[in-house]
């Protein structure tokens, strides 16, 4: 067992000569200051774009991971208190000067009335296109 567990585990040097142009095809790999954290926000667009809905896409493990950085980033320099998802639709809402007919890209204005009443949780789906829309991690939303 522990032959194939070191035979399965990859050698420093290989794991290097991945990783540098990996690093330099995806432009950031860690978020430590503004500069990055828009850049990494700007990849993140473009592999949406990409992407789209198919979270078996082969880009989809690049997108989490450069989520997950940008995500660490933002709890760390804009911290949000917790509150209940509908919430925190409602002060994006209001912090981007939005109604709720301004949502149709992310679901219909009868869906998007219910999530703000607090009468209807946000899907996962509807969750991804607020994210998108606002520029934040979907876990917000969910």
């Amino acid at each position: 067992m522990q032959q194939y567990i070191h035979n399965a585990v990859s050698q420093p040097h290989a794991i290097l000569q991945a990783w540098l142009p990996f690093k330099q095809a995806l432009g950031v790999t860690s978020v430590h200051t503004e500069e990055e954290y828009a850049r990494a926000n700007a990849t993140l667009d473009s592999l949406l774009d990409e992407i789209g809905n198919d979270e078996s896409h082969p880009l989809a493990e690049v997108l989490d991971y450069l989520s997950d950085q940008i995500k660490a980033y933002e709890d760390e320099r804009y911290a949000i208190p917790k509150a209940a998802p509908h919430e925190v639709l409602r002060f994006l809402m209001e912090q981007h000067g939005l109604k709720q007919e301004d949502l149709r890209d992310c679901a219909p204005q009868s869906r998007i009335s219910e999530i703000l009443a607090g009468k209807r949780a946000i899907s996962k789906e509807i969750a991804k296109r607020f994210a998108q829309r606002f520029s934040v991690h979907a876990d917000l939303f969910l």
